[in-house]
């Protein structure tokens, strides 16, 4: 059994006898259930769109020749109708726009520039033809030589289908990957000082003009991508458009694997013992009403058990897609979203307004409009399959998106406490001042600017004082052997001769705190932990209980 990780192209998969998760039904129920001309499939990084087209050309297109043993067995061949009018009946010009994600918009165009070069190289042979225009040849080997203007540029891909009309006799199938990665790179570069974002829209914007609008050389178009751009900003005046996003139920099951369709890899790699990890990690989506796998994930992870039984999971998607977006929300000074972030890492679900069509120069400018390119990118899901109009219940999927959040968001946010010591300073100073009051109201004020997740377990709050103190330079020991028992924190000063014993205590409600903080202090007495502090002039002590983001200092001085 061998798991074509990272590879996209079907005939090559199919041609190589690797694995192959069969989802050519979509080909029937796109154009034999619908009559759409433009067809706009959003979904998440890695889950499978550039191989559903790859699949979508070699069926298709009359360029392929024969594809019926690439299709030997699979499902599409159940329509034997269906196939004897479209399997390889009709040109195809499959473009990707993969990889135009530079840093400014000069690189950025010529490898577009590069992209175009190739897909024309790729149909030279046409300009054989003596059908062929004399204008449209010049263009097209203007093309190939990276020399067209921009004028031309825009208008490469009708220049393209128009040949290839006239060559074939056929309307243009027209196939465009990832279509918005040049956008989304451009937006993230984008400044007042710097218009790339505005100067690659046009380009793009005009490019799909020329090929999508009115074209008469096109059949049909297929599109995918990650953000359904809104219409008026880049899909402006097209006709009999439909797009389907992770909102959306139809063609739900073709993009991302479903729970049968991991069952039987599972079974036929003889890893079934591996099921419930496997769900636990890479599990969790819903696209429409269907819950999928990331297939990224599971074709990651079946093909290091195939290599090695014992392998642990990874995180796998995080090195497909950076995390910025995370942080754009816990950076932002005018919407505070740390209490959701926390309820979503502790396993909880948030209620928001989502959108699935945006514009990539206004992603950043509403709460409501971040939140849906979580969900759009996979970050997020639904919580559940069943949506009221524009709120959807949002939950982290799964363990390794889970990781991901507390790689990129709690760091952010124990980097920030770091980097703004003068509360933990005050923290100390009334620690070893014995102010228990306002020791307490400046561990509540960190607390509040902290993330916690985990339920707030005990185990949390002893961490987050260790943190505290080792970081502003004091010698900490935890659990030290003390006494008749081993004590939370021990903090010592040499140089003044003085100590500091900490017992954290985690309360259940928030009238237990009192209780809960003094038992702390009484366990001090109890398990006589200051037998280890012989020489020292002085040890406060305290007890300190927790309630979610909430401390109450209770102290103990011997002199």
């Amino acid at each position: 059994m061998k798991i074509p990780v990272g590879k996209d192209d079907f005939e090559k998969i199919r041609r190589n006898h690797s694995y192959y998760v069969d989802k050519t039904e979509l080909l029937y129920d796109l154009v034999s259930k619908t009559d759409n001309e433009i067809t706009l499939f959003t979904r998440p990084r890695r889950f499978g769109k550039t191989l559903v087209m790859s699949m979508m050309e070699s069926f298709f297109s009359i360029q392929k020749g024969d594809s019926r043993e690439l299709f030997e067995n699979l499902n599409i061949m159940k329509h034997e109708e269906f196939c004897a009018e479209w399997m390889n009946r009709y040109p195809v010009l499959f473009l990707t726009l993969k990889g135009v994600e530079d840093l400014t918009f000069e690189d950025a165009y010529k490898s577009l520039m590069v992209k175009l070069s190739d897909l024309c190289k790729t149909h030279e042979s046409m300009i054989e033809s003596d059908k062929i225009n004399r204008d449209d040849k010049m263009v097209f080997l203007k093309l190939i030589e990276r020399k067209a203007d921009i004028a031309e540029v825009k208008d490469s891909l009708k220049t393209i289908m128009r040949m290839m009309s006239v060559v074939y006799g056929k309307p243009v199938i027209l196939l465009i990957d990832e279509y918005d990665v040049p956008l989304a790179k451009a937006s993230e570069q984008n400044s007042e000082d710097n218009r790339y974002y505005a100067k690659m829209l046009n380009v793009i914007r005009g490019m799909f003009e020329a090929a999508l609008k009115g074209n008469e050389y096109l059949k049909f178009a297929v599109i995918t991508g990650c953000l359904r751009i809104a219409k008026e900003s880049i899909f402006t005046g097209t006709n009999n458009f439909m797009s389907y996003s992770v909102l959306d139920d139809r063609f739900s099951k073709y993009f991302g694997f479903t729970q049968d369709e991991v069952n039987l890899m599972l079974r036929q790699a003889d890893r079934e013992d591996k099921a419930e990890l496997i769900r636990s990690w890479y599990d969790g989506y819903f696209i429409g009403n269907t819950p999928v796998y990331c297939p990224w994930d599971v074709a990651c992870y079946l093909s290091a058990l195939l290599d090695d039984p014992t392998a642990k999971p990874k995180n796998y998607w995080k090195n497909t897609s950076h995390n910025k977006i995370l942080l754009t929300f816990v950076e932002r000074t005018d919407f505070d979203v740390s209490d959701k972030f926390e309820t979503l890492m502790n396993g909880g679900t948030i209620l928001q307004t989502v959108s699935d069509e945006l514009t990539y120069d206004t992603l950043h400018e509403t709460e409501n409009n971040l939140w849906s390119v979580l969900l759009m990118t996979g970050y997020l899901t639904k919580a559940a399959p069943d949506v009221e109009d524009d709120a959807v219940e949002l939950r982290i999927p799964n363990r390794e998106i889970s990781n991901i959040f507390e790689e990129t968001v709690v760091r952010y946010f124990k980097d920030s406490l770091a980097m703004d010591r003068s509360k933990q300073m005050e923290l100390m100073d009334a620690l070893w001042d014995g102010d228990e009051e306002k020791a307490s109201d400046k561990m509540t004020d960190i607390l509040f600017d902290t993330i916690s997740y985990h339920d707030y377990h005990e185990n949390y709050y002893h961490a987050f004082m260790t943190g505290i103190i080792s970081g502003l330079g004091y010698a900490v020991r935890s659990n030290q052997e003390n006494g008749l028992g081993r004590s939370d924190i021990d903090v010592r000063e040499k140089r003044k001769k003085r100590g500091m014993l900490i017992e954290t205590k985690k309360s259940e409600r928030e009238e237990d705190m009192e209780k809960d903080a003094l038992e702390g202090k009484q366990q001090i007495i109890d398990k006589e932990y200051l037998r280890g502090f012989q020489g020292y002039n002085s040890v406060i002590c305290y007890g300190i209980s927790f309630f979610r983001k909430k401390a109450l200092v209770r102290k103990l001085s011997f002199k």
